[in-house]
Order: structure tokens, then sequence, then C-alpha cells
């Protein structure tokens, strides 16, 4: 790709179709690299080289898309929603592949296909900046998220945004209490009630949700096991030591992102299952895994944990 271009990609992230005609390129040559798969259009006017699309997974790909619309917006625009989540590192779960922008001008925003511009009033503190854009804070994040989707789907990206430290559950209730005229703010509430940043996975977000709409009890996250010498052996995801039981989440790449050097995923699954041999001799307590299919029987996945709560609990 021409070095001009990809100095351009570098800083902003894509190149625009004006930028290519300024150095010699024309519709029809521009066209021609797309058809060849040497360019990739990711917007009407944005591109990008192919070799970097292909090297990005689905988060740097919606950033790159996000990064698109703010060059071609025409108007002064932040980052928001699920677009400022994924600017800012939280998870993001089955929601629709838009971009969210707010307009910092307080004028009516529009959407066209791939972008919804909301508009919004911007407090101060409400924006920040990641990357050179203009992105909306964590705290303003979370609350917009509970805007657009259910409580579930909110929780998995507020979790992820308390968990680096982008916002706090106080900062929540302030903001949640200067916006008490905005839509669903029960579910707001419920949703910081909720929310947790020992929540490491989206998915260890919703085997906790579940548990909450099942009536489980509320679970103790990140619980500590330790040999007789003091010695961390496990941080289990969720536990119930009064009950004696305890619950591991195995997301799609748990194994892979925990594999230790030289390690193969079998070795890695062996290890987990010493662990977990070791938890049950040190604590007494029963186990039980759960995935991702789980969350969608969440009445058989609650049986199946209250089925080995101690049994002076489940007669109650």
């Amino acid at each position: 790709m021409d070095p001009r271009l990809q100095a351009i990609s570098a800083t902003e992230g894509v190149f625009l179709r004006r930028e290519a005609i300024a150095i010699g390129f024309d519709d029809r040559s521009i066209e021609r690299l797309v058809r060849r798969g040497e360019w990739v259009r990711v917007r009407r006017g944005a591109y990008v080289g192919a070799e970097l699309w292909e090297a990005l997974d689905e988060v740097g790909r919606r950033r790159v898309v996000a990064r698109a619309a703010v060059r071609t917006a025409q108007t002064h625009v932040a980052l928001s929603h699920t677009t400022a989540a994924d600017a800012l590192g939280a998870p993001v779960w089955d929601m629709p592949d838009v971009v969210h922008l707010t307009r910092t001008d307080h004028k009516a925003g529009r959407s066209e296909a791939g972008v919804r511009q909301h508009r919004g009033t911007i407090r101060v503190g409400d924006v920040t900046r990641r990357d050179g854009l203009l992105v909306t804070s964590g705290t303003r994040t979370a609350l917009d998220m509970l805007t657009i989707t259910d409580v579930e789907h909110a929780l998995v990206t507020i979790d992820g945004l308390l968990h680096r430290g982008e916002t706090t559950k106080e900062l929540l209730a302030q903001g949640l209490a200067a916006q008490a005229f905005w839509p669903k703010t029960l579910a707001s509430d419920l949703a910081i009630r909720l929310a947790s940043g020992l929540a490491e996975s989206a998915g260890e977000t919703r085997i906790r949700f579940l548990c909450w709409a099942q009536g489980l009890p509320a679970p103790v996250l990140q619980y500590e096991v330790r040999n007789r010498h003091g010695r961390l052996i496990a941080r289990l995801d969720l536990a119930w030591p009064e009950l004696g039981v305890f619950l591991e989440f195995d997301g799609k790449v748990k194994y892979v992102v925990h594999l230790r050097p030289g390690e193969t995923v079998t070795d890695a699954v062996l290890r987990e299952k010493r662990r977990e041999e070791l938890v049950c001799e040190l604590t007494g307590f029963r186990g039980i895994r759960t995935i991702w299919s789980d969350l969608y029987v969440p009445e058989q996945t609650a049986s199946r944990i209250r089925a080995l709560f101690r049994p002076s609990f489940r007669a109650a």
C-alpha cells in the first residue's frame, strides 16, 4: 500500500477517499484495489489495507469501523454506548453491530447505515479521550448502555468497566441520581445493585445474573482457597461457602488464555482438574462447572446448582 496512506492509517485508523484522490488515485483505481482485495472498504469513503484488516479480531475491527464513522461524521461526536465500551476495553455481549456516537453540540442526532447518532446532554466529566478520540467516560457509558438494552446485556459491560477501574459503584449511583428523568431508571438501579468489578468475564457476569434471576443465594465472587501454610491454591469464580458449593465458568478461550509456556490445552485441562480436586480436599466443597450453553437453560442450570447445596438448605 502507498506509504502515505499507511501513515494516515497508522494515526487515524483509516484513510478516506479524498485522501487517496489527493495523492493521485481515482475512483476506478480505488474500486480496482478493493476488488483485488488489497484495500477493504470499512464504510462509504473510508478504507484500510487488507493486511491490517485481516490481522484484527472482532473488537479490533469494530474499533476501526468506529474511527471511520467519526472521520466521516461531519459533526463533533464522541464514541458512546457499545462503541465506547469497545474503546474502553470493556466486554460487549450479543449487541447489534452498530456504531454509537453522541453529538457534543447538543443538536439532534441521526441514523444511517450502521451508525446511530444520539443527542445527549454532555456534562463535565462525561467525556474522556482514548487513542485520539473523544469517548464517553466509564460512568456515562455504563448508564448509556441501560438506555439501549436490558439489564443482563448491560451488566456484562458494566461489570467490565468496574473491573477495569473505569468507574465505581459510587460514581454510577451518583450518575443515576443526576439522570433521574432518563428512561429505564428502575432497570438502571437494579443493574447498579447487581454490578461487581470482581467478575472477570462476560460468562461470569451472566452466570451470576442467572443465579439472581433464579432465586439462588448470592455467591461470593473470586473466593480464595489456601492451604494450611497460607499459600493461595485457587481463586474460584463463584462460591457459596456456607452451603459447601463452588462454581467455575469455562469460557471458550479460558484454557488457551491461561496456557503456561510449553503447555498444551490438554495439559491445561489436566492441571485444572488437579486444582479442582485439591480445592475439594481442602474445603470439602462440591464443585460444578458451567459453560455457555448452560446459560440458555437457566432453570436446569439453577436446579443443578441447587442440588449440590447442603441438604439442610435444600429442605428449607
